[in-house]
């Protein structure tokens, strides 16, 4: 650490998140390597060696940079399509086209979706990638490379389906794997890609797709590959008023009692969305300390409801913040569910207290840290952990009249990004990427969503 570069940041307002939700109206950060060294109120300490730049952040307010726990890459390409649909209806329009993608589309995609992201203040990000067509290339690869080259810290959530439209599951026979072919798979991933270091830049789940796309055994046998493997698990849990009749009708019990039988509760354990919980389910998930992927905005533009994200923190359940696909949320960016979250939970009469801005920043950050397994080393400002942090303008138009810097970046129109931090390297500077073409990148999604378009269109 004493020989590390260091980046020095001052005269800024900063919102630690760490478990005293400790603020500074004034401060410093000094980052030091890939590592954040020191922060606190006032100027920084005098006599700093190998400071290679400091930073006036006078106007600005510095938060960890937001973890994203929840996405779908590919749907980068397949936005803006089956717009008043629920879910099943939204699915059912739109896998015979998502069976037709490969290895250039979704690494088009990939960078699409992280780029957006990135430009908005995400660190951490998280793809749960769960179509596999048969001779489609590395889709891993692909978007493991585009996490990589991007400089965005990454977690992929390896899905699979072996439920197909003859096994009474949602999508077309062709879009499926085999169970042994899809264990294999996300074996092989893990061991090629799955890094256990303190400072990771690429970690891998393993994330069977949803209990009415996979079987009874890939979820067992999933759950008994991710924990011998020792990596974390995921997948979509409680989306919709369907999906628990579906599991009432084929397993005789809702969804949380069958993930139970199948090994999928746990506190290596997080599923998205999880709207219909009741407080049984609840329980066994604060029990268990499984998590929770809140995307509030793809859960409004789905109809499938609003999460009780109120009651799961009350009672101690793991919760962070997803994006989700881009099919269902074609904003793409987490700004928009920090403040969805806050907004969509207050619905209903006397619940103006339901959520606040600082829990909606925790959600966005620690928690996400959380559910990605890695509150040791993000999530929060605190010396020791990865120097993963933003720098938000708030002294513009949008902003500058409201005197509490959290609540003007939770409840105001999205801060611009001075700078974004990653692994103590910075990937945006004033709105921009540093790491990537963004002109480069809108045109090659463009060309490939209207290849895949063409392509169904044929079929």
């Amino acid at each position: 650490m004493a020989a590390a570069q260091r980046i020095v940041m001052e005269n800024c307002s900063i919102a630690t998140v760490d478990a005293d939700d400790t603020e500074y109206a004034t401060g410093y950060v000094v980052l030091a390597g890939n590592r954040i060294e020191s922060l606190g109120a006032g100027r920084a300490p005098e006599g700093l060696a190998d400071v290679v730049r400091r930073i006036d952040a006078t106007g600005h307010l510095v938060t960890p940079g937001l973890v994203n726990t929840h996405h779908h890459f590919y749907q980068w390409i397949t936005r803006g399509l089956a717009t008043d649909h629920n879910l099943f209806d939204w699915l059912v329009a739109l896998y015979p086209t998502w069976a037709r993608i490969d290895e250039p589309m979704v690494r088009a995609a990939a960078r699409g979706s992280l780029a957006m992201m990135a430009r908005g203040g995400v660190t951490t990000a998280m793809d749960h990638h769960y179509v596999f067509p048969e001779g489609s290339g590395d889709l891993s690869g692909a978007i493991i490379g585009a996490a990589r080259d991007l400089g965005v810290r990454f977690t992929l959530a390896r899905g699979s389906m072996d439920r197909s439209e003859k096994d009474g599951g949602l999508p077309p026979d062709f879009a499926v794997e085999t169970l042994d072919a899809a264990l294999a798979a996300t074996e092989a991933t893990v061991n090629a890609h799955h890094d256990t270091s303190f400072d990771a830049m690429t970690q891998v789940a393993v994330a069977p797709c949803s209990p009415f796309s996979v079987s009874t055994e890939l979820l067992r046998e999933g759950a008994e590959l991710g924990r011998r493997l020792g990596v974390r698990l995921h997948t979509h849990g409680s989306e919709t008023v369907e999906e628990e009749k579906f599991c009432h009708e084929l397993f005789g019990m809702g969804p949380t009692d069958y993930f139970e039988s199948t090994g999928w509760l746990g506190e290596d354990v997080w599923m998205a969305h999880c709207v219909h919980m009741n407080d049984s389910d609840i329980d066994a998930f604060a029990r268990t300390r499984t998590g929770v992927a809140h995307c509030p905005s793809s859960n409004a533009r789905l109809a499938a409801g609003i999460a009780r994200v109120p009651d799961m923190l009350a009672a101690g359940v793991p919760v962070g913040l997803g994006v989700d696909g881009t099919a269902s949320n074609e904003s793409g960016e987490l700004h928009t569910e920090l403040r969805n979250a806050l907004l969509v939970n207050r619905l209903g009469a006397h619940r103006e207290a339901a959520l606040t801005a600082r829990q909606a920043l925790r959600l966005g950050t620690y928690g996400g840290a959380q559910v990605l397994g890695r509150a040791r080393e993000i999530g929060s400002l605190e010396p020791g952990k990865l120097a993963d942090l933003v720098l938000w303008r708030m002294d513009t138009l949008a902003h500058a009249s409201i005197a509490d810097p959290v609540s003007a970046l939770v409840l105001g129109a999205a801060a611009p990004v001075t700078a974004s931090f990653v692994n103590g390297r910075q990937i945006v500077a004033d709105g921009r990427l540093l790491t990537a073409d963004e002109d480069e990148i809108a045109h090659s999604t463009r060309q490939e969503a209207r290849r895949l378009a063409e392509i169904a269109a044929r079929a």
